[in-house]
Parts: structure tokens; C-alpha cells; sequence
């Protein structure tokens, strides 16, 4: 059984609520990676910013990236997966919920996150595939 742990690239980095959304393209652009998990003080995952949300969120509508922050576009309780859930239990979540990116958990801490990139790394090309269909006709 593969678990979420096998799947994820681990040492997510976070970016801060009240850091600006500059930032958060800066540490992108410095990653190579189209998201980050939000953590807040108590350095809990509180959301995740994508690349994409900064330019329709912030850009799009004539917002300024170098004040508004990233906590401002925390929507809702983020979808997470423990570490020991099984691979079924992760492509479950991701196509439930129509998302490409999946923080991992454990004991309530963020540990890292699991990617299209890393279910293609770590799961049969026909499950893969199969993730890829529902995901692409969920939009």
C-alpha cells in the first residue's frame, strides 16, 4: 500500500499571512513551484496561494502585489490528507474536491505536499490517468 507520505515532496515551505503577495511570486519563482500552503503564526496550514490566484485575484483587479497579503486570500479550511492515508484515499480527496495540489498532515503539522507531478512519480500511468480525466472535465 502506498501512502501519502511515499507520494508527497516533503519540507513544504510556507509562506506567511501577512507576508505580500510579492513575496509569495518571489519564493514561487525561487522553488520552481506554482503554490504555497499559507501558514499563520501558530505556523498552521491555513490555505495555499497559487500562481494563479495572485493574477486573478490581485493583479486582475488592479490590486497592488507588494501590500496586499497572502492571508487575504485565504478561502475556507483547506482540504488536507494524512500522512499513513493510502494512495486511493489521496486521488479520492484530490478529484472530490477538483484540486491538483494536496498539503499532507501529521499531528495537526504540515509535512508536505502531494502534486500531479508526484502522483505521476509514484502511482501506475492508468491511475494517473485516470485522475487527470476527472480533474480536466470537473473545469
Amino acid at each position: 500500500m502506498t501512502t501519502a507520505r511515499e507520494i508527497m515532496h516533503g519540507g513544504a515551505t510556507c509562506i506567511q499571512e501577512n507576508e505580500t503577495l510579492e513575496a509569495a511570486a518571489r519564493k514561487m519563482q525561487e522553488l520552481d513551484v506554482g503554490a504555497l500552503p499559507i501558514c499563520g503564526e501558530d505556523d498552521r496550514l491555513h490555505g495555499i496561494i497559487t500562481d494563479r490566484d495572485i493574477v486573478l485575484k490581485c493583479l486582475a483587479k488592479g490590486k497592488d502585489p507588494k501590500t496586499m497579503t497572502a492571508g487575504s486570500l485565504e478561502q475556507g479550511k483547506p482540504v488536507t490528507i494524512d500522512a499513513e492515508a493510502d494512495a486511493d484515499q489521496v486521488l479520492r480527496a484530490m478529484e472530490e474536491h477538483r484540486i491538483r495540489r494536496l498539503p499532507v498532515i501529521e499531528n495537526r503539522r504540515l509535512v508536505g505536499m502531494i502534486s500531479e507531478a508526484d502522483l505521476a512519480r509514484h502511482l501506475p500511468e492508468e491511475r494517473v490517468g485516470h485522475f487527470v480525466e476527472a480533474i480536466c472535465a470537473a473545469r
